[in-house]
């Protein structure tokens, strides 16, 4: 888990207390899934924390929309995107791939040729 003075401070999200604690804790479930099916290694020391950052902020994203409070752009740390673009696929499919893009920003994720996990 990643403390929520890490994400309000050095990610510089927006999240509240609360809604980051409920976020991260789906975010770093999903995290250890993948640590079991791939071998996942962090190049940076701050690697792990920002990956699940951004997976807690697209995990706050799909929960928002699921509750019929989808809005108008989502922001990933300091970075944002705004658009009157169509609604973004909200399928279960679309958010594990959202979710492991986000890892991908930060983590390297690979898998060995027979597809267990290769670390090592």
């Amino acid at each position: 888990m990643v403390e929520y003075a890490f994400y309000r401070d050095v990610w510089k999200g927006e999240m509240s207390e609360q809604e980051f604690a409920a976020a991260s804790r789906a975010a770093a479930a999903q995290l250890e899934r993948y640590k079991r099916i791939y071998c996942v290694t962090a190049p940076e020391e701050d690697s792990e924390a920002m990956a699940l950052c951004a997976m807690a902020e697209a995990q706050h994203f799909y929960e928002a929309a699921e509750n019929g409070q989808l809005v108008g752009g989502m922001q990933l740390g300091s970075l944002s995107q705004t658009s009157a673009a169509p609604a973004p696929d909200l399928s279960a499919a679309a958010k594990s791939r959202e979710l492991y893009r986000c890892a991908g920003l930060y983590l390297d994720i690979r898998r060995n040729e027979q597809g267990v996990a290769a670390c090592g």
